[in-house]
């Protein structure tokens, strides 16, 4: 009998000592979770400011940001979008630089091989230059508003998500952010929006079984005498758009003649858009998603003012891909222009859909031909081009892999582009079982 008291009484300090533990795992992520929440009320003293800026959010949590000048609101946006977003912006940088695999492992390696042989980061490094010295401004403004708010806050405070990738061991600091950063994002929604890799697989195997008239039949061209576009005229100018200027009407440019693919190569190039299904649905592209845009006249609403609807072929995903938000200069001027609302990408300074006191304006996407896809034949240090062996140009990239070594790789270009079957094998199966001579790749 007298073992039995203590069996229960040792079952009473182990339940106490669950109780203790579940209530102190709860404490902390209670109190993880509150730490990485931004502050939102009161006051904030940020080193970079030239004047004070007011953020002013509603119900919803949505932040309408008013500033003396354009750098201060760029500045305070880029500290704004960082409190809410930054493990977001965080991850695009590492997708659009091909180094998600030094935070999530191998499991990231082949989407990172596919957009670093792309170049998404080096395009946008070429393409900075090329701005206009105040959109340069503006894009380090916002950065230097990012990383105001990386040096006040680190770990668990910058997002919960870092504390989570902590306790899986992974020791990693945020680098500084830069105005590539946010020009590389635009790289992926192009690649996200671009349509035509997929049609150029489908015509090529339709190839196989269908005549070129049929293909044309399933592919027509735009019907421009049925459908004309509303803006018809207008051309750039000394670099700026002139809508009275006419444009030369371009040659009409000849349909599309798929090429011949032999039987054999039809799995392989059935399997071809898989080398970058990868990525699409890293970006969060799935099935069903759709578009489409319309406006209703002041004649017909409550309020006497005209409404506009957009919705710009991207699918709702978790985090958006969207982030809503005010930019208003207290003085509208020349130095200061901005007094717009609407949605913008986490990562980018301004907004790209919204509203300013004057009008609104939407985009969509039209299903534009961006892709293409060659089938080139080459050797280990060569290709072919207008009947001529020319070399091809190399470079060395090199994959930093969380828990591993690193890997490295060589991407080889030619004129038309990088070689994606080198990081893709089923394309290369389409260049081996092509009618050209062995060897061929894409």
């Amino acid at each position: 009998m007298g073992a039995v008291p203590r069996l229960l009484k040792i079952a009473s300090w182990g339940a106490a000592l669950l109780v203790l533990a579940v209530v102190a795992g709860v404490l902390t992520v209670v109190w993880a979770v509150h730490r990485s929440l931004p502050q939102t009320t009161g006051t904030i003293d940020v080193a970079g400011l030239e004047h004070p800026v007011s953020v002013l959010r509603d119900g919803a949590g949505i932040p309408q940001l008013y500033a003396d000048s354009a750098s201060d609101l760029f500045f305070a946006q880029g500290f704004v979008q960082a409190q809410d977003r930054f493990f977001e912006m965080d991850i695009r940088r590492h997708l659009t630089a091909g180094t998600l695999s030094s935070m999530f492992g191998r499991t990231a390696l082949k989407t990172d091989m596919f957009v670093r042989t792309l170049g998404w980061r080096r395009v946008a490094e070429w393409e900075l230059p090329l701005l206009a010295p105040a959109t340069r401004g503006y894009l380090q403004s916002y950065a230097d508003g990012v990383n105001a708010y990386l040096l006040d806050h680190d770990g668990s405070r910058l997002s919960l998500e870092y504390a989570a990738l902590g306790l899986d061991g992974l020791d990693y600091t945020p680098a500084p952010w830069t105005p590539v950063d946010s020009l590389a994002w635009l790289k992926a929604m192009a690649w996200n929006l671009g349509s035509n890799y997929q049609d150029e697989v489908d015509r090529s195997l339709a190839s196989a079984r269908l005549s070129a008239d049929q293909i044309a039949e399933l592919y027509p061209p735009y019907p421009y005498d049925e459908h004309r576009p509303i803006v018809n005229q207008g051309a750039v100018v000394g670099g700026t758009y002139t809508y009275e200027q006419d444009a030369t009407p371009a040659a009409p440019r000849p349909p599309a003649r798929p090429a011949f693919v032999v039987p054999p190569a039809l799995r392989a190039m059935a399997a071809a858009g898989s080398s970058a299904s990868g990525l699409r649905n890293v970006l969060g592209t799935g099935d069903g998603i759709g578009s489409n845009a319309w406006a209703v006249s002041g004649a017909h609403t409550a309020s006497g003012m005209p409404i506009l609807a957009n919705d710009p072929h991207l699918d709702a995903s978790m985090p958006g891909i969207w982030y809503q938000m005010g930019l208003h200069c207290t003085t509208v001027d020349v130095e200061c222009p901005f007094d717009v609302a609407g949605f913008t990408f986490a990562g980018l300074p301004g907004v790209v859909i919204g509203h300013n006191a004057d009008i609104a304006w939407g985009f969509t996407n039209l299903s534009p031909d961006t892709e293409d896809l060659y089938l080139e034949k080459v050797t280990a240090e060569r290709y072919r081009y207008d009947g001529h062996w020319l070399a091809l140009r190399t470079r060395r990239e090199r994959f930093e892999i969380a828990g591993e070594e690193a890997v490295t790789i060589t991407v080889r270009s030619t004129r038309h582009g990088p070689l994606v079957s080198d990081v893709g094998h089923r394309l290369r199966q389409v260049g081996a079982s092509a009618p050209t001579p062995k060897g061929s790749v894409v």
